[in-house]
């Protein structure tokens, strides 16, 4: 297969992953699934749904999607943990753009879900849409095997919370009044943007019951690609704009935080994150062909714009 080839069919199935997220996470959220017994409000459905579609790369997703496929885990089942996995993502987008957290107006390209709701809808929204994850994940449409939704529910819970994604934000703030060096944020990512990523990628071996060699593999592949996505999202905040981004650049600074680009200047942190790419590519040779996708999108992570 060709560089050029590759890219595009990346650039497909990451295309087709977005859209089909987008249709079941609208089916899911949608109050037309709801019985005539179970009454849920209106305004808090509109603001989950307003955080959670229209727009977003769904990296995530995508990610799941294609780990199960290297094992020939059905697409349906993988949409579905990858749509639960998403429901957790857009919680916490809409809990950081609080004022009581990053405080920020914009979010892929729109105002955030507090100003365009209110702060407690958007808390309740994020709210709703964390423990909607956890229902997706736990009905049978998801996977068969109870132990395996139990085991995808348990590893979920443990990259969301306080010692992955929700420990990571609170040292995000604690960061804002103390200096961090290098190895605190290192691991102040793996926490709270590399957790979810490693869940993503590992995702797809829970689903298949696949055994421990090919499960280290994609947790080493994860483990490298979530620090230079975190990079790459450095970068951007200095180098790029809120019309790339659809969010605001230069908060970091603005904020005094320590990042990894602020500590090693932009060329070492871009020269940093391209080696943690090739690392990464280096854990799939264990599946040859089959992922060649996920080698694709750990070069996408350091390219990509928005």
């Amino acid at each position: 297969m060709t560089t050029a080839t590759a890219l595009s069919d990346f650039a497909k199935r990451l295309d087709q992953t977005a859209e089909d997220t987008e249709a079941l996470l609208a089916k899911l959220l949608s109050d037309a699934l709801l019985s005539d017994e179970i009454a849920r409000p209106k305004r808090l459905m509109d603001a989950m749904r307003y955080s959670s579609l229209g727009g977003g790369k769904r990296l995530r997703p995508f990610l799941v999607v294609e780990s199960s496929a290297v094992f020939g885990v059905s697409r349906e089942a993988a949409l579905l943990a990858g749509a639960a996995l998403e429901c957790i993502h857009c919680y916490s987008l809409a809990h950081d753009d609080l004022p009581a957290m990053d405080n920020s107006d914009l979010r892929r390209g729109r105002p955030t879900c507090h100003k365009e709701f209110d702060e407690a809808t958007a808390v309740l929204a994020g709210d709703g849409l964390l423990t909607a994850a956890f229902g997706v994940l736990a009905d049978p449409d998801t996977h068969g095997d109870p132990a395996v939704r139990c085991e995808l529910v348990t590893e979920l819970a443990a990259a969301a919370g306080a010692a992955g994604m929700v420990g990571g934000q609170m040292i995000d703030l604690i960061a804002e009044h103390q200096s961090l060096d290098i190895g605190a944020i290192t691991r102040l990512q793996r926490m709270k943007t590399g957790a979810l990523i490693a869940f993503s990628c590992e995702a797809g071996a829970i689903l298949a019951k696949a055994p421990s060699e090919p499960r280290l593999a994609l947790r080493g592949y994860a483990h490298d690609l979530g620090l230079a996505f975190q990079i790459a999202d450095d970068l951007l905040d200095v180098e790029g704009s809120a019309a790339e981004t659809g969010k605001p650049v230069g908060a970091d600074a603005a904020a005094g935080k320590a990042t990894f680009v602020s500590i090693l200047g932009a060329a070492r942190a871009r020269a940093q994150a391209e080696l943690l790419v090739r690392q990464a590519v280096a854990h799939l040779d264990l599946f040859e062909q089959r992922a060649e996708l996920l080698r694709e999108a750990a070069r996408f992570v350091i390219t990509r714009r928005t």
